[in-house]
């Protein structure tokens, strides 16, 4: 027989063992064909800057996927403290660059939910988002043409991995299949 209090502690240590599994995922290193074209697109070649932003892009997309997808309303939080906890102790990071790093992060994920959040005039949000990709790179970035459409594309192919590691870590909602998803809503 568990006891109360042991229940409640497995229940928050699963819960953190899911957001770090998520995080571990949205930490995979960009591959290297999109690190060279992000360089040769908007960084001026600067491969190392590349990989950041693209890192950065990652997270960015796997923390917005989670607010949207997430099967409970603490989820996002938790992967956002996960994520927290990875920037205070990233090897990749000099230890008097983490603060530095985290508030580039927070930038960036900001400028990438103010994008997604576009709903009227001429831009949409997925070009917004891919605008924001090649500003973010580099402040004299080309933002339409082809650097965009392939910005446009790698974020999407983010969003959908972000998508699809969080329901391999905290499952997929299962509803009867005769009951519309907006029926739940209301009741």
């Amino acid at each position: 027989m568990a006891l109360p209090f042991t229940t409640g502690w497995r229940t928050e240590r699963e819960r953190r063992r899911r957001a770090e599994a998520m995080v571990a995922a949205l930490r995979r290193e960009p591959d290297g064909a999109e690190v060279v074209w992000l360089a040769d697109a908007a960084c001026d070649g600067d491969q190392d800057h590349a990989r950041w932003e693209l890192r950065y892009a990652r997270a960015a997309m796997g923390l917005l996927v989670a607010q949207r997808d997430a099967l409970d309303d603490r989820t996002a939080a938790e992967i956002a403290a996960a994520m927290i906890r990875i920037f205070e102790s990233d090897p990749r990071i000099a230890e008097d660059r983490r603060e530095l790093a985290a508030r580039q992060f927070n930038e960036r994920l900001s400028g990438y939910r103010d994008a997604l959040a576009l709903r009227s005039g001429p831009i949409t949000p997925a070009d917004a988002m891919g605008r924001c990709l090649l500003a973010f790179a580099s402040d004299g970035a080309r933002t339409a043409g082809a650097p965009l459409a392939y910005a446009i594309e790698l974020l999407q192919r983010y969003a959908d991995d972000a998508a699809e590691a969080l329901r391999r870590t905290y499952g997929e909602a299962k509803l009867p299949e005769d009951v519309k998803p907006s029926v739940l809503s209301k009741t």
